[in-house]
């Protein structure tokens, strides 16, 4: 029987209530002037709070994530890589084609769909400063910064979350709990170590909550203004097409949780990752393919040239604010991610080695967004600055989707590539949430363990209900500058969780066999090795 752990679930869902009460007070005091003037809105203190963050800790933010890309390479190429997550007779959950499906839809996918079209103009007709608006500086700098915001280095955040995790609860046997990746410097010896791992999952559901609002804010976002576009409505979505989205979203991803991971989940990322292909197929072909794929290697020496220098970018020395408002928030929010997202990919990687978990989850997700990002890169900059079509007058804080159906309108057969653009963009968002609906369940349940798996439909109800109606509040009310505030402030405290399991990581990858208690597992199977051997030389 599952039990709810009342100091995870409890704290950040109060919290979250917390959020609702206050966007009310300020909904009041816009109805009744004079009402509470004495207290500033939760709006400007929301803003202040991210101006906060993004100034003080910045440095930090790119310091973290340059480690934490060096960590992933060092481990893959240690010996540490090797080892299987769950044991030697440790059998898969899911095939090589599934894990990838499942890692690529539920970690980031999501984003490029929102994002693809909206940051490349922005970056071509709004550089920092030093760079000449639309010009081919602007374009090359629009190229390697969408590889940087969207291939190798966020994909690394949740991979050591999600390594440390398994290596935690399959091969240390420490319980589920986002503490558990910290097993190796907290040790049962350690005082309070069960009230620090409780004290983790509650902030960490916290950071998902926000995380996760932000995504489907930009979902709903993005699919009110293809019902629009496909119905010709003008004007940006309104407030109920917005709530019909974001329940239709919720209520189905909450369904597949109740399934279970090995069966919605996994169909849905296999239907979402086929549309996925075929959808970046059709604009590859249909936009301007030559310069589209020159275009992307020229941006690919541009991005591995300069790579710590724009991943180490503060904006200090031009006083330029910049690398805040872009790859410093965009970091924020899949460090948001990572904590949950991580423990949903290490609890599926069961049988994998850790070398081929950071391969499913760092390398081949990596390579899929950046072919991505290099295609819708390429054929917006082309209209822009070859074909002159003036994507970047569109541009809109309210309504980002514009200049991204204005772009699928230019290429033709913008009657096909929308429809397929609004089923894709549901698979992505519906997958997402559930695989982190599921993982804020079991985070807060009691009872789960490698042979029970699944929290009850209560929770991820629970959960579902609360993350459906953040998510309508920050898209009807704070719009763009709302998403990138709550995506700041929600990576945050995960940024120091994540630094604590990178340096967890490091201990482990110096001596895997002093954690690991399958070790012996492995010796026997080395001297089975050894001793056949011996008997075939005897033999010949």
């Amino acid at each position: 029987m599952f039990k709810i752990k009342p100091f995870v679930f409890f704290p950040p869902f109060i919290l979250c209530l917390v959020f609702v009460a206050l966007q009310a007070m300020d909904k009041y005091r816009e109805l009744h002037p004079g009402q509470f003037t004495q207290w500033p809105s939760f709006v400007a203190s929301l803003d202040v709070a991210t101006k906060w963050v993004s100034s003080t800790f910045g440095w930090l933010i790119s310091l973290t994530s340059f480690g934490l890309v060096v960590l992933c390479a060092a481990i893959f190429f240690s010996p540490f890589g090797r080892t299987v997550l769950g044991g030697p007779k440790a059998k898969k959950l899911l095939t090589a084609w599934q894990m990838f499906a499942v890692v690529l839809t539920t970690n980031i996918a999501a984003g490029i769909l929102f994002w693809g079209v909206f940051e490349p103009v922005s970056h071509l007709s709004q550089p920092p400063s030093g760079i000449e608006p639309n010009s081919a500086e602007a374009a090359q700098f629009a190229i390697s910064t969408v590889y940087l915001h969207w291939s190798l280095t966020p994909y690394c955040f949740g991979s050591i979350v999600g390594l440390m995790f398994a290596f935690a609860f399959y091969n240390m046997h420490r319980p589920f709990s986002l503490g558990a990746p910290l097993a190796p410097l907290l040790t049962d010896k350690t005082p309070g170590a069960a009230g620090i791992a409780q004290g983790i999952d509650a902030i960490c559901l916290y950071c998902l909550v926000a995380g996760l609002t932000a995504a489907l804010a930009g979902a709903s976002q993005l699919l009110g203004g293809g019902i629009n576009h496909v119905f010709h409505i003008q004007g940006q979505p309104s407030n109920l097409l917005i709530g019909l989205i974001i329940a239709a979203i919720m209520g189905t991803s909450v369904f597949a949780a109740i399934s279970g991971v090995t069966k919605g989940i996994r169909w849905i990322a296999n239907v979402n990752t086929t549309f996925l292909i075929g959808f970046l197929l059709l604009v590859l072909v249909l936009g301007p393919t030559r310069f589209i794929l020159d275009f992307a290697v020229e941006g690919l020496g541009k991005f591995l040239g300069e790579y710590p220098q724009k991943v180490l970018n503060t904006g200090a020395a031009r006083q330029d604010a910049w690398p805040h408002s872009w790859t410093q928030m965009y970091f924020s929010a899949f460090f948001a991610w990572a904590p949950i997202m991580g423990v949903f990919l290490g609890r599926i990687a069961y049988g994998y080695t850790v070398r081929a978990f950071l391969f499913f989850n760092v390398v081949l997700p990596s390579l899929f967004t950046g072919v991505w990002m290099a295609v819708i890169c390429g054929a917006t900059v082309h209209m822009d600055m070859v074909d002159h079509v003036g994507l970047s007058k569109l541009l809109d804080p309210t309504d980002p989707t514009k200049v991204l159906y204005a772009f699928l309108g230019q290429l033709g057969w913008a009657n096909f590539l929308i429809p397929v653009l609004l089923i894709t963009a549901f698979l992505s968002f519906v997958t997402t949430a559930d695989g982190c609906t599921d993982t804020m369940s079991n985070i807060s349940t009691k009872g789960i363990s490698t042979e029970n798996t699944e929290s009850s439909m209560f929770v991820k109800i629970a959960w579902g209900s609360l993350m459906a109606l953040l998510c309508f509040i920050v898209v009807t009310k704070f719009r763009l500058d709302g998403i990138r505030a709550i995506s700041t402030l929600g990576g945050f405290p995960s940024l120091f969780l994540c630094l604590a399991i990178g340096i967890g990581a490091i201990r482990v990858m110096m001596n895997p066999a002093r954690f690991d208690q399958f070790h012996a597992d492995y010796s026997a199977d080395a001297a089975n090795v050894d001793a056949t051997t011996d008997v075939n030389e005897d033999r010949a």
